[in-house]
C-alpha cells in the first residue's frame, strides 16, 4: 500500500463529528484573530468556548482543534493586553 491510499483510507473512515470540529476550529481561529483588534472580551471568549467544544468533538490526535484552543488563548492574552495599554474597552 502506498501513502496516497492510506490517506484516502483515513479520510474515508473519518467521522462526521471530526469534520465539523475542523470547521468549528477554523471559525474559532478567525474570530479570535479578529477579536484581538476589536472587543476582545466579546469575541475571543466565545471563540475559546467554540475551540474547546471542537477539541472535545475531534478526539485524540487531531492538531487543528488543539491549535484553535492555543491560538484563542494567546489572542485572549494579547487582546486584553492591547486593550488595557491603549485604554480601549474590553466589552
Amino acid at each position: 500500500m502506498n501513502a496516497d491510499s492510506e490517506t484516502l483510507h483515513e479520510r474515508a473512515n473519518r467521522r462526521p463529528s471530526e469534520t465539523v470540529a475542523g470547521y468549528l476550529s477554523a471559525i474559532a481561529i478567525f474570530v479570535a484573530l479578529i477579536g484581538v483588534a476589536w472587543h476582545p472580551l466579546r469575541l475571543i471568549l466565545p471563540s475559546l468556548a467554540i475551540a474547546l467544544v471542537a477539541a472535545g468533538m475531534a478526539g485524540p490526535g487531531r492538531r487543528l482543534p488543539l491549535a484553535a484552543v492555543l491560538i484563542s488563548a494567546v489572542c485572549l492574552f494579547f487582546g486584553f493586553t492591547i486593550a488595557v495599554v491603549t485604554s480601549h474597552p474590553l466589552w
